[in-house]
């Protein structure tokens, strides 16, 4: 290929200017996956890019709401960010989970979390997370969920968590989102026994301030439903279902303050990135 001087475009199928060919030698590799699932259009779907360098926290926050996923993983080197459409999030285990499928083998991340240790094997990815027991809380939760027998309101470092009786009364709970998201905490999990073989717990999430009316599956609300689980059950490895539309399976071991989360992932679709400024600017910083 011949070299591109200013004003003159070169032939790529079709003509593009030189600022376009430095674009795509910026190009930068994203993967959406789905997370905790088996099968492709279940669980819950991230996105991951791969960045050569620190990127602009803007640029990362533009390519989150441009995919439009729950979350997006942006991993450098062993330093691994996630963002809603909306923000930047402190802890994400789908984002997670879908960032180590895509790398394979095992990682210890930089986060803002702390030090958090992954490993893909046998086609499961496990992660290492902190552990976060819920301690009852008085959250005035009937004006969410009206209607619903209560039996434990409790409060993690980011979410309200509520049991109820039966697995069925949590497939079919519908909390007033706009009460939630008055709430000073991430969100709304809503739990049970399970209702099927293999499945101790299910759950359901709901974070309107994060613009997320449900979260399709939570890993890092298994932080907080793992040790309620295993202090109410008597054993510390568990099987969750989280039950939304796309719905997703949670195996979780608690080891004293930590908790081992376990699911399946499958790459959908990847690609590059070539939308490589924001407003004007590159956005690598680095």
């Amino acid at each position: 290929m011949s070299g591109c001087m200013p004003g003159q475009g070169v032939s790529i199928g079709s003509v593009v200017s030189c600022r376009d060919v430095a674009a795509l030698r910026l190009a930068m590799r994203f993967w959406l996956v789905d997370a905790f699932t088996d099968s492709a259009f279940a669980g819950n779907s991230a996105g991951v890019v791969l960045l050569d360098a620190p990127a602009d926290d803007a640029w990362m926050q533009a390519v989150a709401a441009e995919f439009k996923h729950s979350d997006t993983a942006f991993v450098h080197g062993d330093r691994l960010r996630w963002f809603t459409p909306a923000k930047e999030v402190d802890l994400c285990g789908h984002a997670t989970l879908a960032a180590a499928h895509v790398l394979g083998g095992e990682h210890v991340f930089r986060t803002r979390s702390g030090p958090l240790v992954c490993r893909a094997e046998n086609g499961w990815v496990h992660m290492d997370f902190p552990a976060d027991p819920p301690e009852p809380a008085t959250v005035p939760v009937e004006r969410a969920l009206p209607g619903v027998a209560v039996e434990f309101v409790g409060r993690g470092v980011s979410d309200v968590i509520v049991a109820v009786a039966d697995a069925a009364e949590v497939r079919a709970v519908q909390p007033d989102l706009a009460v939630v998201s008055t709430w000073d905490a991430r969100g709304l999990v809503v739990t049970a026994p399970g209702d099927r073989p293999g499945i101790d717990m299910v759950s359901r999430a709901f974070y309107p301030a994060f613009g997320l009316p449900e979260d399709p599956v939570t890993g890092s609300a298994h932080c907080t439903l793992a040790p309620y689980w295993a202090a109410r059950l008597g054993r510390n490895e568990l099987v969750g279902e989280q039950a939304s539309e796309r719905g997703g399976i949670v195996r979780m071991h608690l080891r004293g303050d930590r908790v081992d989360l376990a699911g399946q992932a499958v790459i959908v679709a990847s690609g590059e990135l070539t939308a490589v400024t924001t407003r004007g600017r590159n956005p690598m910083i680095g």
